[in-house]
């Protein structure tokens, strides 16, 4: 058999089985995952029961494109702006789970006897939570709008994070088989400055692009052009020394920025789905039952220390980060599994050699463990939550229960304070990484090429020419960084109305941004002068220069902010213009249990017809009815004399509870159409002399009231079809008939 012929026989057996096993999952409301590994097991190298793969190793090369594909996905679904959203909570429950199961795990592959660095992997391995595991069980249990949700899925969004970041270490550490601060610094350095950029760049030039590019963008081509995007970056980020998963992450997560965004994630769900179970239909293919069988003691152990390790510390890191017992007991539980990155970080450290093969079978099956448990382990928080009410003391109680009220009744200066520094800090970070890349890129490229017209004997002119350059390109991120303010103008207003005193600090903060942009100029200088006297008059020089370009640094300064801003929220700007009543109540209401639900009526619906005050929605649920869409129509909170129609869209606003309860009121009062649909037919047939039909016309018979129509008309040669109200029928017509079989009898005989 040819390799092509071999690749398309592992492929069949794999998308059949996998096809076969997830409906058997999707029967018992299992994830689909579940149905991938186990069908990956059977037809793999160590089940004999199959028919099994023999080109594993192109299937290898497959899985890793599926990894790209998953990561670009998460990627679309992930936002840098919806990280900063999800809160101070989330991000102190998620850093303390990652940090408190690292050390546990490492802790355990310690005392079990494994190697520092397998240790280490398996510290990273046990940190990871599934996301889509956690969405589909809060899905299929209806908790998507419960108090905790937010919490949950904001750890997740940190998680997933922390994990790209995680596999950067860890390929690093693998790579140099020791640990060094210093280098592990400089990577960690170097990860954020490509990451900052790379999003800087990608956010200022790809929105513009497509929306330059939009009228040409069909599906085909916007599909074609986000997948180049996707492996262009994969590829940049392997050209550096980074991973291909954190390319595809990172681009997805700039495509996620753009008015693109949603329709890149459905565009690419086909493609990803299939690449995905290749992926986890390899990752079952690992699974040796022998190894199983051989450490099964050990699997035990690891599951228990997985799920009882991030029960205790995600519920602990909760109360900490401010939540109350019954969100921080919810989100422990809910958290008890490993997720994909697990075997995405075991399947690094096998290919990188650092870890035992038997390791990654050995995740696998805690995972799968782990993952069948998830509902029942949701389902268990609200007794543990109640039985913790009963057994600690009130005094331990009140206080668990009222730290996020005491943290939410802050000052108003401290909260000024915070936001100002937090708006600070990023102006900072993301001018300095433009600074650096422009001095780097300057270093790299400018020199080499001026020195190509400037003879080698005037070196002074060259310095000087290269030293203007970068400094002119520079000037707008200069002004950015020392001079505007932006939000920190605001801040600023609002906290010397608060007290004058705030004026120095606030002060010393202006004169740092200035003493930071004044290195950057130094350092430029510094690359082609050696620092004297007269350079320093250089420097003052500048400073005049820069002082009197300051006019023209406002304006291009302001156009490259206003652009890159405008693309930053482009996305969320067009979704205030579709949903203006639901984003502005949301953006207004975050991090309260008040939900939105959207729910479209059925045209059998039994109160169709009726109007909102005589509905009990109000009285029986308790949700607020501010919206109604009909067609290209918004009702916007719409009066009691509002009736319901068929195929409204009906906005409802309310807690998690009352929307529930909303939802089941609807269900309801569907009516289950049992009418049996009459017996419909087309029928044929000659006409004779003595038919019911000749001699007659159509408009004469009217047919249509006994529930027939004549469709088609055959006369010799002629084929008459819908024939019209004044054909008058004669025998050796052939009629064709269709609707109820016994009226259509009745005229063809």
């Amino acid at each position: 058999m040819s390799e092509e012929i071999s690749l398309v026989r592992d492929l069949a057996l794999i998308l059949i089985a996998a096809g076969v096993f997830t409906i058997i999952s999707k029967a018992l409301k299992q994830p689909l995952i579940l149905g991938y590994i186990v069908a990956g097991f059977l037809v793999g190298p160590h089940v004999g029961l199959f028919p099994n793969v023999t080109d594993t190793a192109t299937v290898e090369q497959w899985s890793e494109i599926g990894i790209i594909f998953l990561l670009f996905a998460l990627g679309l679904e992930f936002s840098f702006k919806k990280l900063i959203k999800v809160g101070s909570s989330a991000i102190i429950v998620a850093v303390c789970l990652c940090i408190g199961m690292f050390t546990l795990g490492f802790a355990v592959g310690n005392a079990i006897g494994w190697t520092t660095m397998e240790s280490i992997f398996l510290g990273a391995m046990m940190s990871m939570s599934s996301t889509t595991i956690i969405i589909k069980a809060y899905g299929d249990l209806g908790i998507k709008n419960k108090s905790y949700s937010p919490l949950v899925f904001g750890t997740l969004v940190v998680e997933d994070l922390i994990a790209i970041l995680m596999m950067v270490m860890l390929s690093t550490l693998a790579v140099s088989n020791r640990f060094a601060g210093g280098e592990m610094l400089a990577g960690l350095a170097k990860l954020s400055f490509f990451l900052i950029l790379s999003f800087l760049v990608g956010i200022y030039v790809i929105p513009t692009l497509f929306k330059r590019f939009r009228p040409y963008l069909s599906n085909e081509i916007l599909l074609l052009v986000s997948i180049g995007l996707c492996f262009g970056m994969v590829s940049l980020a392997s050209y550096v020394g980074f991973s291909s998963a954190l390319g595809a992450f990172l681009m997805g997560s700039i495509l996620s920025e753009s008015i693109e965004g949603e329709r890149i994630e459905k565009l690419i769900g086909g493609i990803k789905d299939l690449f995905g179970a290749i992926f986890f239909v390899s990752v079952g293919m690992m699974i040796d039952p022998a190894v199983i069988v051989e450490h099964w003691g050990l699997i035990l152990v690891l599951t228990i220390a997985a799920m009882g390790g991030i029960i205790v510390i995600g519920t602990f890191s909760s109360i900490i980060a401010g939540n109350n017992l019954e969100d921080a007991v919810h989100t422990g539980f809910s958290l008890a599994q490993l997720g994909e990155f697990s075997f995405i970080i075991a399947g690094l450290g096998c290919s990188l050699g650092v870890i035992r093969d038997f390791i990654y079978p050995l995740i696998i099956a805690v995972s799968v463990i782990t993952t069948f448990t998830t509902p029942y382990m949701i389902k268990a928080a609200a007794p543990v939550t109640r039985f913790l009410s009963a057994k600690l003391s009130p005094r331990v109680l009140s206080r668990i229960n009222s730290e996020s009220v005491q943290q939410d009744s802050s000052s108003a200066e401290k909260n000024l304070w915070k936001s100002l520094i937090k708006s600070y800090l990023i102006r900072v970070l993301l001018y300095s990484v433009v600074l650096i890349a422009i001095t780097a890129l300057s270093k790299l490229y400018l020199t080499s090429l001026a020195a190509r017209f400037i003879p080698e004997n005037r070196s002074a002119l060259l310095g000087l020419f290269c030293v203007g350059v970068t400094l002119a390109l520079m000037s707008p991120f200069l002004y950015g960084l020392s001079v505007t303010g932006g939000s920190l103008n605001k801040y600023s207003r609002k906290l010397l109305q608060v007290r004058d005193m705030n004026k120095w600090p606030i002060l010393s903060l202006m004169i740092l941004r200035i003493f930071i942009g004044l290195a950057f100029v130094i350092s430029v200088i510094a690359m082609h002068f050696t620092l004297s006297g007269w350079v320093f008059l250089l420097i003052l020089s500048a400073g005049f220069v820069a002082f009197f370009s300051a006019k023209f640094s406002v304006h291009r300064f302001s156009s490259l902010e206003k652009h890159f801003m405008s693309n930053l929220n482009e996305r969320e700007l067009l979704e205030k213009k579709r949903k203006p009543v639901s984003s502005s109540l949301m953006s207004k209401m975050a991090g309260y249990d008040v939900h939105l639900e959207l729910i479209e009526i059925s045209p059998d619906y039994r109160n169709i017809g009726k109007a909102l005050k005589d509905l009990p929605f109000r009285k029986d649920s308790g949700v607020n009815i501010i919206k109604i869409s009909r067609g290209h129509k918004n009702i916007v909170i719409p009066s009691g004399d509002e009736r319901i129609y068929p195929f409204d869209r009906i906005l409802a606003v309310g807690t998690s509870e009352q929307i529930a309860r909303f939802n089941d009121m609807i269900k309801a009062d569907i009516v289950e159409n049992e009418e049996v649909e009459k017996d419909f037919s087309v029928e044929n047939a000659t006409l004779a002399q003595d038919a019911y039909l000749c001699g007659k016309t159509l408009s004469k018979v009217n047919m249509r009231s006994s529930g027939c129509v004549v469709l088609s008309v055959l006369r010799g040669d002629e084929f008459v079809t819908n024939p019209k109200p004044d054909f008058e029928f004669i025998a050796g017509d052939t009629v064709w008939m269709a609707g109820e079989k016994k009226s259509c009898d009745f005229f063809l005989s």
